[in-house]
Formats: C-alpha cells, structure tokens, sequence
C-alpha cells in the first residue's frame, strides 16, 4: 500500500489508480477545487502526505498548481500525454496500470527554498533548449525523471525544485538518449 493519499480529479482516475495500486485517494472533482476537498487535501498532506497526480493536460497542471498554492509539501507524480490518451481523450484513466505505478513510483517533492543548481546555459549545453529536437529529449527526460513534460524554463524549475542532481540528470540523459527509456 501507497504511503501517501494520492489526489486525482475525477471517478474515473480513481479507478484506474485502485486497478494499479492499494492506495487511499481524494477526488477533486475537477477544476473548481472547494473548501471541503482542499481542507481534506490539507488534513491528508499533514497525516500521510500527499501525491498529486492530475492529467497531463491544462486542467491537471491549473489544478496541481492550486492545491500547492494553498497546501505546501506535496508530492507530484506525472504521466505523459502519450501515456495516458486514448480516442483523443487525455487522463490517468487511460493509463495503463504498470504506467500508473511507475508514475507514482517517480513522485517528487518540490522544495519550498528553490535551489540554483542548474542555469538556462546547462539546457542549452545538453540539447535541452534551442537544439534540433530539444522539445522530444525533454519530453523523454522528463518522464524518465519523474517530472513530466515542460517547456524549457518549467523543464529547469522543476529539475532545481525536485532537487534533480547533476549525476541524475546525466544517467536519465544517457538513458534516453541510448534508447532504454
């Protein structure tokens, strides 16, 4: 069973993370967050701890971003749109279970004091920002790292957020770029 009270935003989701995991969920309801779900988010990040895990998509990331704005220490956990569509429809309930669990088993925590170990010039030295294909190696990078897919000033917020070292970023790299991912 999953330490944490993993978030997710609709019935669906939920299903489909309890056929993938033994865990306790809290449903969002979507993306008008209420008092009552957010207090829940809040008793749960200070009993167990918390996940958030939403679809990769524009809702999910506003959703995600409310729940930190109000509840600090959140774990996020992320899949990949390609990980999670099906018939053009985007969401964790159209994610395989094993997707699922490697998902969850990624999940970080963004760090309140943001750290500066990595600076825009590292991402253009690794063919992460302004190369032939920078956006496909971050969309790989990061999901071989845990922390989804951004752009490249969100790519080096959450590498310095989620507390990525050097050595990581440089195997996950190697990873990917070798074809194991």
């Amino acid at each position: 069973m999953i330490k944490e009270v993993i978030v997710v935003e609709g019935r669906d989701d939920l299903e489909a993370v309890k056929r993938a995991v033994d865990a306790e969920l809290i449903v969002t309801q979507g993306f008008s967050l209420s008092d009552e779900v957010l207090e829940q988010i809040k008793l749960a990040q200070q009993n167990k701890g918390v996940i958030i895990f939403t679809d990769p998509d524009h809702a999910g990331n506003l959703i995600r971003k409310q729940i930190k704005k109000n509840i600090s220490g959140c774990k996020d956990a992320y899949l990949s749109q390609a990980q999670a569509i099906e018939n053009d429809d985007i969401g964790i309930e159209n994610a395989k279970p094993e997707s699922i669990r490697e998902a969850l088993s990624k999940a970080k925590v963004s760090y309140q004091k943001q750290r500066k170990e990595f600076k825009k010039q590292n991402l253009i030295e690794l063919g992460l920002l302004g190369a032939p294909g920078s956006k496909k190696l971050r969309k790989k990078l990061g999901q071989e790292l845990g922390i989804g897919y951004a752009n490249a000033k969100q790519f080096l917020n959450r590498l310095n957020n989620y507390g990525i070292t050097r050595q990581e970023l440089i195997t996950a790299l190697e990873k990917v770029t070798r074809g194991e991912s």
